[in-house]
Formats: C-alpha cells, structure tokens, sequence
C-alpha cells in the first residue's frame, strides 16, 4: 500500500519505557477517526539518538521532528498537522541559544556535527520490516560478495576500508577476517559480541532494536569471507526488545532466502543461532563469551591460541562486536576507499557513543573519528546542565580513564585518547561536572570492576579489591599520603600482569584521577574535606543560629532525631547521631542549615 505520509516514533527502549507504544496506539485511532488509516503509516522506529527529549515523533516527507511527545498529544497532531498542516509549535525543538523553535533535525546542534553509518538506518526503518532495510540497500552487500568477489577479495576490501574493532580493543577488522580464514577446519563459526556492559552504554542495543538486519547481513558476509556456515549472537538477556527483533529479522531472512541453505542461489549456506548471557562484565572478553556458550564459567583464557585458530567448540572462529559488523554492509556498497577518506589517519570511520551524565543532550551520538572532545561535549551535547563547569569526562566505560579541560581539543580516536590515559572502550562517555568528586569517581568504577572481575588471576581479583579499599579509606577521611603512592604502585602492577583486558585495564581510572586531580586526593586525606561536597564521610551539618528561627520543621523531620532544640529557640545537631540524609536541609524554610 502507498501511503500519503508517515508518522515515524521511537520505538526504542527508552522511548518505549516513556510511553512510545501508547503514543502510536493513540496515533493510529485518531488517523481511523478521521478515516487517515490508508493515507498515512504510523511506524515504530529504532532509536533516533536525542534520549534527553524522547518520546520523538517525526512526520515525514516533511522532516518535522516533534520532541518529548506524550499519548494525549496524538489527536493534536493529527488533526493540526495532518488535516490542517500546521505544525504543532509547543511540541518543537527549541534551540537553546537561539531561543527559536526548530522542526527539521538537519538544523539541529545535536545532529550537525554527526554521521551516521552504523546508525545510519535506526529512526528511518520499521527494524521488524525486511523489505523497508532491503528498501535502503539491505543485503545488496551480501548479495555482490556472492556473486562477484571472492572471499579474499571481500576481505582485501575491509582491510583497505581501515576498519577497526569497535569493541574496544581497536584491532584491525579485515586482519581479524584473514586470520580465521587462514586455518583449515570442516567447521568454522561467526560470533557476533552483543554483551555490552559497561555502564551507561547503549549503543549495540539500540543498533540491534533500530537496525538487526545490517548485524545479520554482516554475519553472513563475515560466514562467506572465512568460510563459515553458522553465526552465534551472544547477547546479555537483558536485552528484551533487541532480542524480540533480532528473532524476528533472523525468521524473516530465512523467509526470504537470505539465511539458511543455498542463500540466492548461490550455494553459500548459513544460519544464525541466539546465545544468552546472564550479564557478566567480562563476557565482553571474547574468550571468556566463547566459554559461556559453551556452558562454562565465563572466565577468560591466555592467548594464543586466538579464537581465529581455537575459539567456540575449539573451531576456528571470528569474534566481532555489534557496531563494527553494522559498518561492514554499507563499505562493501559504497566501497572501501569511501569509507577510509573518513575519520583521522589511524582511526577511519566514526564512532557510536553514549553520551550521558552531566550534559543537556544525553543520547546515542555518531561523529567521525578525529572529531574533539570540545566538540561533543559543547555542541552535540550542548554543554553542561545549569550552567555547571565542566569537570571531566569518563570514557572507554570503567576501564577508561577520566579526562579534563586541558584535553577537551584531543582528537577522539583510539590512539590518541591512549595516549592521554583513557581510551575508546565501546563508546561509553560519561561527563562530570563541578560538583563530582573524582576519588569518588574512581572508587564507583572500582566497586563495579570488583563486583564484575571473574575471580580468575590474582592480579585482578586481589589487586583491585586492595585499591577498593584503600579508596575506600580515602573517602571516609581515615587514609594516609603513603596511600597515594600504593594506588600507583599497585595499579601499575596490575595492569601489566592481569589476564584479560579487563583486568590490565581496571586501574585506569585509580590512574587518571591521581594524575589530574591529585589535590582532590589531598584534600580528603589531609584536609579530611570533600571539595566536591560528595564523600558523606568528610561531611557535617551545622545550623546557623543566627537564622534559625526555631520552628521545629527540621527536628520534626529528621529520621534519627538528631536535632536538638525548643520551640522559638535555636536548634543544634547532634553531630554523632546525624547520618547526613540531607532532610533538614530540604525542610528548611529559613536556609539556616549547610554542609561544612
């Protein structure tokens, strides 16, 4: 059917979780009211990337992109813009600096700057459509890899895009494809690492929600370049949207003839099997998502041998994350020496990331490699929320590093923010503002690296529980400047006897933080201050006498009855019942209450 209009709504899960389906139900009974229902399409979409105003709704041909929607808005738009063609002005974009409303995404801050490759279909697709990814150039790749390159051709060609492992570690993608190829074997498999755990991160579970077709296209032609017959998705069970849809795009290429047996014809067979992980950190690591689809630990093993010459079933295998195979169609369509004139000179192509904490534009970003920190931060981001400062930003997830203003030019691509003390990770980017305290900081990614280490080498299991608690000891006022001096010895030891990445990673943000912000440190140990006001430990309350007024509200208030006072009269706190909840300063009317 030919439809006049559509009417495109997140459908991802954070829109989702903010009503997006009532949304398009809403949508859809007042298009049949008003007899619309065969001239204009509602579609759920993937994710379109701006979580900080979802739900999103866009109207299209006309671009008009509608933000934080909610159900009982529906019959407006349709009956202002669809019947009458007026744009529905209290539900636009209002750009921040220049006070104007702003329809069309194009000229938006948050989108300006970005380019979508990976992402290049989430927001324009129904992801439980085949024919509308088949309708965008879907599974054109696979088909030329099947009837006109050979398998070493197709890996030549990645090798010359200079695509590199999006997971983390950076490695060279059609390197990774020569190698499996290399060794002989009657069975070879195709792993795609849909475990993403760091926290923050979205970024493989939107693709696989907007776009499961492009993974399941590029598994195929990773199966047909190695000489693999069977594909393994490994996905965290937490992922129930993603893995709805993936099941879905899997029956339907089986349908089409695009999985399976003699795929177009071709005599190239292969099939696409789900694996469930139970949400372990160190499942990212690919020997430690091979044992747990065998059904053991998921504990990672020394190298070599590689999973390319003994990895699932100790076969032969190719490990690759979610959002480097979502690259692999589009550089075979539009050719290597295309997608290679982007990005920096090491680093081609972009970068999916997760942009969160303390910035106006929380959301799933896609920006050339090369492209500055001040630039994402500033104008994808568009800066930090009330007006805050600028304090740091966490990348690479818990195993990256904090950076500060004086690296907000670096270029973001895997050398460079090496080369600066963090790294790229899977793309988490998490920014802090003026009022974090960065020892804190440092001891939260240390509680989740403890929680999450598998236990297996000493290094890692011991080792950074050794810094947790010094950390720890710090937070609380009771540690010592010879303390200082153990985190650095220690996290360098670890780092270079751990067994995994995980673990040879893990210190990186001990590092980064006693590197940049080493007065902080000094502060709680000499000091025994909090500068950030954040270390509940290093905090007491105090009420100013001279503007308490004696009203009670406070005491009346206070959980454990630590204020002390008549009526009329000053109140005090009794300092060592107090547990620092923050109630009373809330309560009071009189703002006599501060943290000192």
């Amino acid at each position: 059917m030919s439809y006049k209009m559509h009417i495109l709504v997140c459908g991802g899960t954070g829109c989702r979780a903010s009503a997006s389906q009532n949304i398009i139900e809403r949508l859809q009974d007042s298009l049949k009211e008003q007899n619309l229902h065969n001239e204009v399409q509602v579609i759920a979409t993937g994710c379109f990337g701006f979580c900080e105003k979802g739900p999103i709704v866009k109207i299209m041909p006309d671009n008009t992109f509608y933000v934080q929607v909610k159900p009982e808005d529906a019959p407006e738009i349709v009956h202002e813009h669809i019947i009458k063609g007026r744009k529905v002005e209290r539900l636009l974009y209002r750009d921040p600096e220049r006070k104007i409303a702003v329809s069309d995404s194009k000229h938006m801050g948050f989108y300006k700057k970005q380019l979508r490759i990976a992402l290049r279909n989430c927001g324009f697709i129904d992801p439980e459509n085949i024919e509308e990814y088949i309708g965008r150039d879907g599974y054109a790749a696979l088909a030329k890899c099947l009837s006109e390159l050979k398998p070493e051709e197709v890996i030549q060609e990645i090798k010359l895009s200079g695509l590199r492992g999006r997971g983390g570690g950076g490695f060279p993608t059609g390197l990774k494809w020569e190698f499996a190829r290399k060794y002989q074997s009657d069975q070879k498999y195709v792993v795609c690492n849909a475990d993403e755990g760091d926290p923050g991160a979205f970024m493989d579970r939107s693709i696989m929600e907007g776009d499961p077709h492009s993974v399941i296209e590029a598994m195929a032609i990773c199966g047909y370049s190695i000489g693999a017959n069977k594909g393994l998705v490994y996905i965290r069970a937490e992922y129930p949207l993603a893995i709805e849809r993936l099941r879905i795009a899997i029956r339907q290429a089986e349908e089409y003839g695009l999985l399976g047996t003699n795929i177009m014809g071709t005599g190239f067979d292969f099939t696409i099997e789900i694996r469930y992980g139970a949400g372990a950190f160190v499942c990212g690591e690919e020997t430690a998502l091979i044992h747990s689809m065998e059904g053991q630990r998921g504990e990672p093993t020394t190298k070599p041998p590689f999973p390319a010459e003994s990895g699932y079933n100790r076969k032969p295998t190719n490990v690759n994350n979610v959002e480097t195979l979502a690259n692999i169609p589009v550089i075979l369509t539009k050719g290597a020496g295309w997608f290679n004139k982007i990005g920096s000179e090491k680093s081609k192509g972009t970068k999916v990331f997760a942009l969160a904490g303390k910035i106006n534009n929380v959301g799933l970003i896609e920006v050339p490699m090369g492209t500055t920190l001040r630039e994402v931060i500033y104008e994808v981001g568009g800066g930090i929320k009330n007006d805050k400062k600028f304090k740091a930003v966490q990348t690479g997830g818990p195993s990256g590093g904090c950076l500060t203003e004086k690296h907000l030019d670096t270029p973001i691509d895997f050398d460079n923010l090496i080369a600066a003390g963090s790294m790229m990770g899977s793309g988490g980017m998490i920014v802090m503002d003026e009022d974090d305290c960065m020892v804190a900081v440092a001891k939260f990614y240390l509680e989740f690296i403890v929680e999450e280490s598998c236990g297996k080498c000493s290094p890692c299991r011991i080792g950074n529980k050794r810094l947790l608690e010094i950390l720890t000891r710090i937070t609380e006022g009771k540690g010592s400047m010879s303390d200082l001096e153990t985190l650095e010895n220690l996290s360098k030891v670890i780092k270079d006897t751990a067994l995994c990445g995980l673990g040879q990673t893990s210190p990186n943000p001990v590092l980064s933080t006693l590197e940049n912000f080493y007065d902080e440190y000094v502060a709680h140990i000499r000091d025994h201050k909090c500068p950030s006001g954040q270390c509940k430990a290093l905090l007491s309350y105090k009420i100013d006498p001279k503007l308490c007024v004696g009203c009670t509200l406070c005491a009346r208030n206070c959980p454990v009855d630590a204020i002390i006072g008549e009526r009329k009269e000053p109140h005090f706190i009794d300092t060592a019942k107090c547990i620092k909840c923050g109630t009373c300063i809330d309560k009071c009317k009189f703002k006599a209450i501060s943290v000192v």
